[in-house]
């Protein structure tokens, strides 16, 4: 049971990180040089807090694949952080979610539960 309560971690972690490095480039979306872009991205505050949480997405991971299956912690992993990641992005980015989009999660939801079985 820790193990999936790390694995959980490590998944929420994961898509933080994505969620905020997106927030840190929706803000230099408008500067079209791509040095200036670096620059503004190595010194915003959601850049610097999405690296960090990748780092402790890493560590929880690493952790996991020396405890668990990678043929089980890896699908688990990539897609319940897809569907975080989807679902974070309609609630706070305001990004659209279509049907097949839902049918999708279903798909996946399905796939999760046989490969943890």
């Amino acid at each position: 049971m820790k193990n999936y309560f790390i694995l959980s971690c490590a998944i929420a972690c994961n898509a933080v990180a994505n969620i905020l490095i997106k927030v840190a480039m929706m803000k230099l979306s408008k500067t079209s040089n791509i040095i200036e872009m670096i620059k503004g991205a190595v010194l915003s505050p959601s850049m610097i807090a999405g690296i960090s949480f990748f780092m402790i997405a890493l560590g929880g991971y690493s952790y996991i694949l020396s405890k668990l299956n990678l043929s089980i912690a890896y699908p688990i992993m990539t897609s319940v952080g897809y569907m975080i990641v989807i679902a974070a992005s309609w609630l706070f980015l305001h990004e659209t979610i279509t049907w097949m989009q839902i049918a999708g999660f279903i798909l996946i939801l399905s796939g999760v539960w046989c490969v943890a079985q």
